[in-house]
């Protein structure tokens, strides 16, 4: 039984764009679509309003079929070492979504996917997330669907960002997709923007793709779908 493939990046930013560009390329030219972990602030001040070279990147790359998630609001608000949902009670957690889901919309980038940084979500964060409008929810372990309260278990395999990005870590990325595509798992693989410019992890990100591609895992981004039967009733 084939498996799927799911591709992400994070740290999306103007420093960052061009080698994000540079492997979306690489992955067009092997039908492997990219889901797009956007954040309104990253640290050393950035903001992707004040930033219309990368949304009109992005704003491009989801109509030619990529997908963007939320990843959050303020990266630089954040403790060292915590990623900012993983420990916020409900109300601060919903501030915060509301917050990004404005800057997003107001930059015609508004998407119901959403995925923390670090992949580490409170429950209160979590429990906020459908009375936002949020549909799918995708954390370490799982992708949860928020509407129909069902999730599927595959666990992220990335570089950067929590993540380790040293030789032997990206050797062991890959063996692990290979692993999870030959079982006809889901291989979610995630890298941070920042490392694409180093050529291991690029070049480890490229060799887990081809592997799960060779095992015949299906290409997708993640993305939430109406109930057929709901839609056709409709």
């Amino acid at each position: 039984m084939a498996g799927q493939l799911i591709v992400s990046v994070s740290a999306i930013s103007e420093r960052t764009v061009d080698d994000i560009a540079g492997v979306c390329g690489e992955l067009r030219s092997r039908s492997v679509p990219l889901s797009l972990l956007t954040s309104p602030r990253l640290k050393g001040g950035y903001r992707l309003d004040r930033d219309t070279t990368t949304v009109d990147w992005l704003t491009a790359r989801r109509t030619d079929g990529d997908a963007i998630v939320l990843h959050g609001y303020d990266e630089a608000a954040t403790k060292r070492r915590r990623a900012e949902f993983a420990v916020l009670p409900a109300h601060e957690a919903n501030l915060r979504l509301m917050a990004a889901d404005r800057v997003l919309d107001h930059l015609g980038l508004r998407t119901r996917l959403f995925a923390a940084p670090g992949w580490a979500i409170s429950p209160g964060a979590s429990k906020v997330l459908p009375r936002n409008g949020f549909r799918l929810l995708a954390g370490l372990s799982e992708i949860t669907d928020l509407v129909r309260e069902t999730s599927v278990r595959a666990r992220v395999l990335g570089i950067g960002e929590q993540f380790l990005s040293e030789p032997w870590w990206c050797r062991t990325l890959v063996l692990a997709a290979e692993r999870v595509a030959r079982r006809g798992g889901i291989v979610r693989l995630t890298v941070s923007g920042r490392q694409l410019r180093k050529p291991g992890p690029r070049q480890a990100l490229l060799d887990a793709v081809d592997l799960s591609l060779m095992h015949g895992c299906v290409p997708t981004v993640y993305r939430w779908l109406p109930d057929p039967v709901l839609e056709d009733a409709a």
